[in-house]
Protein backbone atom coordinates (compact mmCIF):
# COMPACT_ATOMS: atom_id res chain seq x y z
CA UNK A 1 0.00 0.00 0.00
CA UNK A 2 1.33 3.45 -0.97
CA UNK A 3 2.40 5.62 1.96
CA UNK A 4 3.44 8.66 -0.08
CA UNK A 5 1.42 11.69 -1.19
CA UNK A 6 -0.09 11.59 -4.69
CA UNK A 7 -0.22 15.40 -4.94
CA UNK A 8 2.52 15.71 -7.56
CA UNK A 9 0.54 13.50 -9.96
CA UNK A 10 -2.84 15.10 -9.37
CA UNK A 11 -4.16 17.93 -11.54
CA UNK A 12 -6.29 20.89 -10.56
CA UNK A 13 -9.94 20.80 -11.75
CA UNK A 14 -10.88 24.36 -10.87
CA UNK A 15 -11.36 26.21 -14.17
CA UNK A 16 -13.87 28.78 -12.91
CA UNK A 17 -13.31 32.32 -14.18
CA UNK A 18 -13.63 34.23 -10.90
CA UNK A 19 -14.77 37.77 -11.67
CA UNK A 20 -15.79 39.37 -8.38
CA UNK A 21 -15.73 42.85 -9.89
CA UNK A 22 -18.09 41.79 -12.68
CA UNK A 23 -20.40 40.03 -10.22
CA UNK A 24 -20.50 43.09 -7.94
CA UNK A 25 -21.28 45.45 -10.82
CA UNK A 26 -24.00 43.13 -12.10
CA UNK A 27 -25.67 43.45 -8.68
CA UNK A 28 -25.63 47.26 -9.04
CA UNK A 29 -27.17 47.02 -12.51
CA UNK A 30 -29.79 44.54 -11.28
CA UNK A 31 -30.84 46.92 -8.48
CA UNK A 32 -30.93 49.92 -10.82
CA UNK A 33 -32.96 48.05 -13.45
CA UNK A 34 -35.39 46.58 -10.89
CA UNK A 35 -36.08 50.00 -9.32
CA UNK A 36 -36.71 51.51 -12.78
CA UNK A 37 -38.96 48.57 -13.70
CA UNK A 38 -41.13 48.97 -10.59
CA UNK A 39 -41.32 52.77 -11.02
CA UNK A 40 -42.41 52.48 -14.66
CA UNK A 41 -45.05 49.82 -13.98
CA UNK A 42 -46.50 51.77 -11.02
CA UNK A 43 -46.49 55.04 -13.00
CA UNK A 44 -48.02 53.31 -16.03
CA UNK A 45 -50.88 51.94 -13.94
CA UNK A 46 -51.37 55.29 -12.16
CA UNK A 47 -51.35 57.44 -15.30
CA UNK A 48 -52.82 54.95 -17.75
CA UNK A 49 -49.73 55.03 -19.97
CA UNK A 50 -49.21 51.93 -22.10
CA UNK A 51 -45.76 53.21 -23.07
CA UNK A 52 -44.66 53.22 -19.44
CA UNK A 53 -46.17 49.79 -18.81
CA UNK A 54 -44.60 48.28 -21.91
CA UNK A 55 -41.14 49.57 -21.05
CA UNK A 56 -41.56 48.43 -17.45
CA UNK A 57 -42.29 44.86 -18.49
CA UNK A 58 -39.48 45.03 -21.03
CA UNK A 59 -37.15 45.95 -18.14
CA UNK A 60 -38.40 42.83 -16.35
CA UNK A 61 -36.84 40.63 -19.06
CA UNK A 62 -33.47 42.24 -18.35
CA UNK A 63 -33.91 41.73 -14.60
CA UNK A 64 -34.36 38.03 -15.38
CA UNK A 65 -31.18 38.06 -17.51
CA UNK A 66 -29.14 39.66 -14.72
CA UNK A 67 -30.47 37.07 -12.26
CA UNK A 68 -29.18 34.37 -14.63
CA UNK A 69 -25.78 36.10 -14.67
CA UNK A 70 -25.57 36.28 -10.88
CA UNK A 71 -26.79 32.69 -10.47
CA UNK A 72 -24.08 31.47 -12.85
CA UNK A 73 -21.35 33.29 -10.88
CA UNK A 74 -22.59 31.95 -7.52
CA UNK A 75 -23.19 28.38 -8.70
CA UNK A 76 -19.82 28.09 -10.45
CA UNK A 77 -17.97 29.42 -7.41
CA UNK A 78 -19.89 27.32 -4.88
CA UNK A 79 -19.37 24.04 -6.76
CA UNK A 80 -15.86 24.69 -8.11
CA UNK A 81 -14.44 21.79 -6.05
CA UNK A 82 -17.48 19.52 -6.21
CA UNK A 83 -16.35 16.04 -7.38
CA UNK A 84 -19.77 15.53 -8.98
CA UNK A 85 -18.47 17.69 -11.86
CA UNK A 86 -15.74 15.73 -13.63
CA UNK A 87 -13.82 18.81 -14.78
CA UNK A 88 -15.26 21.43 -12.44
CA UNK A 89 -17.79 24.18 -13.17
CA UNK A 90 -15.80 26.24 -15.64
CA UNK A 91 -18.59 26.07 -18.22
CA UNK A 92 -21.34 27.41 -15.94
CA UNK A 93 -20.60 31.05 -16.75
CA UNK A 94 -20.58 30.13 -20.46
CA UNK A 95 -23.97 28.45 -20.00
CA UNK A 96 -25.20 31.65 -18.32
CA UNK A 97 -24.06 33.66 -21.34
CA UNK A 98 -25.70 31.21 -23.75
CA UNK A 99 -29.00 31.27 -21.81
CA UNK A 100 -29.03 35.07 -21.72
CA UNK A 101 -28.29 35.19 -25.46
CA UNK A 102 -31.27 32.92 -26.13
CA UNK A 103 -33.45 35.18 -23.94
CA UNK A 104 -32.19 38.21 -25.87
CA UNK A 105 -33.11 36.54 -29.17
CA UNK A 106 -36.61 35.79 -27.85
CA UNK A 107 -37.06 39.43 -26.78
CA UNK A 108 -35.97 40.53 -30.26
CA UNK A 109 -38.49 38.16 -31.84
CA UNK A 110 -41.36 39.64 -29.81
CA UNK A 111 -40.12 43.15 -30.65
CA UNK A 112 -40.20 42.24 -34.34
CA UNK A 113 -43.69 40.72 -34.19
CA UNK A 114 -45.13 43.68 -32.27
CA UNK A 115 -43.45 46.20 -34.58
CA UNK A 116 -44.83 44.50 -37.70
CA UNK A 117 -48.26 44.37 -36.08
CA UNK A 118 -48.15 48.09 -35.31
CA UNK A 119 -46.95 48.86 -38.83
CA UNK A 120 -50.17 47.44 -40.27
CA UNK A 121 -52.41 48.39 -37.33
CA UNK A 122 -51.13 51.72 -35.95
CA UNK A 123 -52.05 52.65 -32.40
CA UNK A 124 -52.40 56.06 -30.81
CA UNK A 125 -49.10 56.96 -29.12
CA UNK A 126 -48.91 59.19 -26.04
CA UNK A 127 -45.88 60.96 -27.46
CA UNK A 128 -44.83 63.07 -24.47
CA UNK A 129 -45.03 60.17 -22.02
CA UNK A 130 -43.33 57.81 -24.47
CA UNK A 131 -40.47 60.25 -25.10
CA UNK A 132 -39.96 60.71 -21.35
CA UNK A 133 -39.87 56.92 -20.87
CA UNK A 134 -37.39 56.49 -23.71
CA UNK A 135 -35.03 59.11 -22.23
CA UNK A 136 -35.34 57.55 -18.77
CA UNK A 137 -34.58 54.11 -20.20
CA UNK A 138 -31.61 55.47 -22.13
CA UNK A 139 -30.08 57.08 -19.03
CA UNK A 140 -30.51 53.90 -16.96
CA UNK A 141 -29.02 51.74 -19.70
CA UNK A 142 -26.07 54.02 -20.38
CA UNK A 143 -25.16 53.92 -16.69
CA UNK A 144 -25.62 50.13 -16.69
CA UNK A 145 -23.53 49.72 -19.85
CA UNK A 146 -20.74 51.78 -18.28
CA UNK A 147 -20.78 49.50 -15.23
CA UNK A 148 -20.63 46.33 -17.32
CA UNK A 149 -18.48 47.46 -20.26
CA UNK A 150 -15.30 45.68 -19.15
CA UNK A 151 -16.21 42.03 -19.86
CA UNK A 152 -12.53 41.12 -20.35
CA UNK A 153 -11.35 39.80 -17.00
CA UNK A 154 -7.71 39.86 -15.87
CA UNK A 155 -7.28 36.44 -14.27
CA UNK A 156 -4.70 34.95 -11.92
CA UNK A 157 -2.70 33.49 -14.83
CA UNK A 158 -1.89 36.99 -16.08
CA UNK A 159 -4.10 36.76 -19.18
CA UNK A 160 -7.15 38.75 -20.18
CA UNK A 161 -10.06 36.32 -20.51
CA UNK A 162 -13.45 36.93 -22.05
CA UNK A 163 -16.30 36.62 -19.54
CA UNK A 164 -19.25 35.40 -21.63
CA UNK A 165 -21.56 35.61 -18.63
CA UNK A 166 -20.84 39.32 -18.12
CA UNK A 167 -20.81 39.97 -21.86
CA UNK A 168 -24.38 38.64 -22.10
CA UNK A 169 -25.53 41.03 -19.36
CA UNK A 170 -23.71 43.88 -21.11
CA UNK A 171 -25.42 43.03 -24.40
CA UNK A 172 -28.84 43.14 -22.71
CA UNK A 173 -28.33 46.72 -21.52
CA UNK A 174 -26.71 47.68 -24.84
CA UNK A 175 -29.71 46.28 -26.70
CA UNK A 176 -32.05 48.23 -24.45
CA UNK A 177 -30.00 51.41 -24.97
CA UNK A 178 -30.21 50.90 -28.74
CA UNK A 179 -33.98 50.41 -28.46
CA UNK A 180 -34.26 53.67 -26.50
CA UNK A 181 -32.18 55.63 -29.05
CA UNK A 182 -34.23 54.32 -31.98
CA UNK A 183 -37.45 55.05 -30.07
CA UNK A 184 -36.36 58.63 -29.30
CA UNK A 185 -35.58 59.25 -32.97
CA UNK A 186 -38.91 57.79 -34.09
CA UNK A 187 -40.99 59.53 -31.42
CA UNK A 188 -39.40 62.94 -32.04
CA UNK A 189 -40.02 62.47 -35.77
CA UNK A 190 -43.67 61.63 -35.00
CA UNK A 191 -44.05 64.65 -32.69
CA UNK A 192 -42.30 67.19 -34.91
CA UNK A 193 -43.12 65.92 -38.41
CA UNK A 194 -46.07 63.56 -37.94
CA UNK A 195 -44.04 60.53 -39.12
CA UNK A 196 -45.82 58.04 -36.87
CA UNK A 197 -44.95 55.12 -39.18
CA UNK A 198 -41.29 55.55 -38.26
CA UNK A 199 -41.89 54.13 -34.75
CA UNK A 200 -42.64 50.53 -35.86
CA UNK A 201 -39.94 50.73 -38.56
CA UNK A 202 -37.35 51.56 -35.90
CA UNK A 203 -38.71 48.64 -33.87
CA UNK A 204 -38.01 46.29 -36.79
CA UNK A 205 -34.49 47.70 -37.26
CA UNK A 206 -33.74 47.33 -33.54
CA UNK A 207 -35.05 43.75 -33.46
CA UNK A 208 -32.84 42.76 -36.40
CA UNK A 209 -29.70 44.30 -34.85
CA UNK A 210 -30.39 42.68 -31.46
CA UNK A 211 -30.95 39.31 -33.15
CA UNK A 212 -27.56 39.58 -34.87
CA UNK A 213 -25.91 40.35 -31.51
CA UNK A 214 -27.67 37.42 -29.82
CA UNK A 215 -26.72 34.97 -32.59
CA UNK A 216 -23.11 36.14 -32.37
CA UNK A 217 -23.00 35.35 -28.65
CA UNK A 218 -24.70 32.00 -29.23
CA UNK A 219 -22.04 31.15 -31.84
CA UNK A 220 -19.30 32.07 -29.34
CA UNK A 221 -20.66 30.01 -26.45
CA UNK A 222 -22.21 26.93 -28.09
CA UNK A 223 -18.91 25.32 -29.25
CA UNK A 224 -17.59 25.61 -25.69
CA UNK A 225 -20.68 23.90 -24.26
CA UNK A 226 -20.43 21.18 -26.92
CA UNK A 227 -16.78 20.36 -26.11
CA UNK A 228 -15.49 22.10 -29.22
CA UNK A 229 -11.80 21.55 -29.95
CA UNK A 230 -8.99 24.08 -30.18
CA UNK A 231 -8.09 25.84 -33.44
CA UNK A 232 -6.28 23.74 -36.05
CA UNK A 233 -3.05 25.77 -36.00
CA UNK A 234 -2.63 25.24 -32.24
CA UNK A 235 -3.52 21.56 -32.56
CA UNK A 236 -0.99 21.00 -35.34
CA UNK A 237 1.73 22.74 -33.31
CA UNK A 238 1.11 20.32 -30.43
CA UNK A 239 1.35 17.33 -32.78
CA UNK A 240 4.59 18.58 -34.29
CA UNK A 241 6.14 19.26 -30.90
CA UNK A 242 5.56 15.65 -29.79
CA UNK A 243 6.37 13.91 -33.08
CA UNK A 244 9.62 15.83 -33.58
CA UNK A 245 10.92 14.22 -30.39
CA UNK A 246 12.53 10.81 -30.99
CA UNK A 247 10.32 8.52 -33.11
CA UNK A 248 7.06 9.45 -31.39
CA UNK A 249 3.81 9.11 -33.30
CA UNK A 250 0.40 10.23 -32.03
CA UNK A 251 -2.17 7.45 -32.35
CA UNK A 252 -5.10 9.19 -30.64
CA UNK A 253 -5.52 12.90 -29.97
CA UNK A 254 -8.41 14.81 -28.35
CA UNK A 255 -8.54 18.42 -27.17
CA UNK A 256 -11.71 20.01 -25.83
CA UNK A 257 -12.98 22.99 -23.83
CA UNK A 258 -13.11 22.77 -20.03
CA UNK A 259 -14.21 26.40 -19.81
CA UNK A 260 -14.10 29.38 -22.12
CA UNK A 261 -10.30 29.59 -21.88
CA UNK A 262 -9.08 26.24 -20.54
CA UNK A 263 -8.60 23.05 -22.54
CA UNK A 264 -8.05 19.40 -21.69
CA UNK A 265 -6.07 16.99 -23.85
CA UNK A 266 -5.83 13.20 -24.05
CA UNK A 267 -2.90 12.08 -26.18
CA UNK A 268 -1.92 8.49 -27.00
CA UNK A 269 1.71 8.17 -28.10
CA UNK A 270 3.29 5.19 -29.85
CA UNK A 271 7.10 5.06 -29.71
CA UNK A 272 10.03 2.67 -29.78
CA UNK A 273 11.75 4.77 -27.10
CA UNK A 274 9.18 5.31 -24.34
CA UNK A 275 9.90 7.93 -21.70
CA UNK A 276 8.07 8.80 -18.46
CA UNK A 277 4.85 10.75 -19.04
CA UNK A 278 6.44 13.75 -17.33
CA UNK A 279 8.83 14.00 -20.30
CA UNK A 280 5.96 14.42 -22.77
CA UNK A 281 4.20 16.91 -20.54
CA UNK A 282 7.41 18.92 -20.40
CA UNK A 283 7.40 18.99 -24.20
CA UNK A 284 4.01 20.70 -24.02
CA UNK A 285 4.92 23.20 -21.28
CA UNK A 286 4.89 26.12 -23.73
CA UNK A 287 1.25 25.46 -24.69
CA UNK A 288 -0.35 27.45 -21.88
CA UNK A 289 -3.91 26.92 -23.13
CA UNK A 290 -3.69 23.26 -22.09
CA UNK A 291 -4.77 23.11 -18.46
CA UNK A 292 -5.34 19.36 -18.03
CA UNK A 293 -3.21 16.87 -19.98
CA UNK A 294 -3.41 13.07 -19.90
CA UNK A 295 -0.65 11.14 -21.68
CA UNK A 296 -0.79 7.45 -22.62
CA UNK A 297 2.42 5.85 -23.93
CA UNK A 298 2.68 2.57 -25.86
CA UNK A 299 5.97 0.92 -26.81
CA UNK A 300 6.17 -0.82 -30.14
CA UNK A 301 8.71 -3.05 -31.83
CA UNK A 302 10.61 -1.68 -34.82
CA UNK A 303 8.49 -3.67 -37.26
CA UNK A 304 5.27 -2.44 -35.70
CA UNK A 305 6.12 1.27 -35.32
CA UNK A 306 4.40 3.50 -37.86
CA UNK A 307 6.84 5.56 -39.88
CA UNK A 308 6.70 9.33 -40.19
CA UNK A 309 5.17 10.38 -43.46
Amino acid sequence: MHQHSLAQWQQDHDFVLANQRGEKRTRYVLALTAITMVAEIVAGLAFGSMALLADGWHMATHVAAFLITLFAYRYASKHADNPAFAFGTGKVSVLGGFSSAVALAIVAMFMLLESVERLFNPEQIQLNAAIAVAFLGLIVNLVSAWLLKDHHHHSHDGHHHHDHNLKAAYMHVLADALTSVLAIIALLAAKLAGLTWLDPIMGVVGAIIITVWALGLIRETSPILLDGSIDEHYSNAIRQRIEQDADNRIADFHIWHLSAHHYAAIITIVTDQPRPTAHYKDLLAEFDRLSHVTIEVHQCQDADCPSHS
